[in-house]
Parts: structure tokens; sequence; C-alpha cells
């Protein structure tokens, strides 16, 4: 089962949104926008309450744009999803870029990249069941990661 984490800066919600949506009706792919409880104040519960849902995710999906630069939470999510080693890539809509250390993951742009993204993400799924019969998790987690690398890059051209 795949299921998306969709990191954002609030500012950004609708978008991230309109993918979460997209990712559902067109690719039966399931998501989790972290949309913080109102009631969780410190920041030692959120990040207990990020990390949570996290675990329930099988990759991440960054929302950036100029507004990311004033989230705090955005490169922390990556960074957690890099541990785990979880299949990462971002989307910027439009002309922004995303900055240059996040240009190491594939990156979208629209609608068809982020179709390019789901049928990537179904093949690094089948991939890491595969390697599962004959390697220990971490192990095929790692190279299905790589797989759905090389396949979303070879695809959007990066």
């Amino acid at each position: 089962m795949i299921k998306v984490f969709i990191s954002h800066q609030a500012a950004d919600g609708l978008l991230a949104a309109d993918i979460a949506r997209r990712l559902k009706t067109r690719h039966e792919i399931d998501s989790y926008l972290d949309l913080i409880d109102p009631n969780i104040q410190k920041g030692e519960d959120l990040a207990l309450h990020i990390q949570t849902e996290m675990g329930k995710c099988t990759q991440l999906l960054a929302v950036v744009s100029e507004k990311t630069q004033q989230s705090w939470w955005v490169p922390w999510e990556i960074g957690v999803a890099t541990e785990k080693d979880y299949p990462l890539a971002t989307y910027a809509e439009g002309a922004t870029r995303p900055p240059e250390y996040l240009r190491k993951w594939p990156y979208l742009r629209s609608h068809a990249d982020l179709d390019l993204y789901a049928k990537a993400s179904r093949a690094a799924q089948r991939s890491l069941i595969q390697k599962r019969a004959t390697l220990n998790e971490g192990v095929a987690r790692f190279r299905a990661t790589r797989d759905f690398y090389s396949i979303l890059r070879k695809d959007l051209g990066q």
C-alpha cells in the first residue's frame, strides 16, 4: 500500500489539498496532509504527532514555494523522511524552482508530473514487494527507493 505524506507550509494548503485529491481520484493513492490539530501546542507534542503520522506513510512529497522559507517544519519533515529512506520528491508549481539542496531529489511542476510520480510510486511499491522476498527490510527499502528515483528522473527528463 502506498501512502504519501504531503509536507507543506500552511500558506500552500490549497495546493497540497489539490495534490492529495488528484493522487486519490486519479491514482487511488492515499495521502496524509500535515494539517496540525490546533489542540497540539508544544513543539515536542507536534514533533511526536508528525513522526507518528509519517510512520503510517510510505513516502514524502514536499510542496515548496517562496512561502516554504518561512517554515521550520517542512525541512524537518524532509529530514525525517530521508532518515527512513522514504521515496522523496518535491512539487514546485509554476516558475518556482526548489532550493538547490532539494534538487537532489526529483521535482514536479504540474499535474502531468504528478501522474508520472504516481506511476513511479507504483513501480517502486512492486519492486519493494519483490525485494522483500530475498532481502531484509532495510536493504529492500533502500533498493526500491533507488528504483523510484531512477524511474521518476527518467520520466521527468531529470
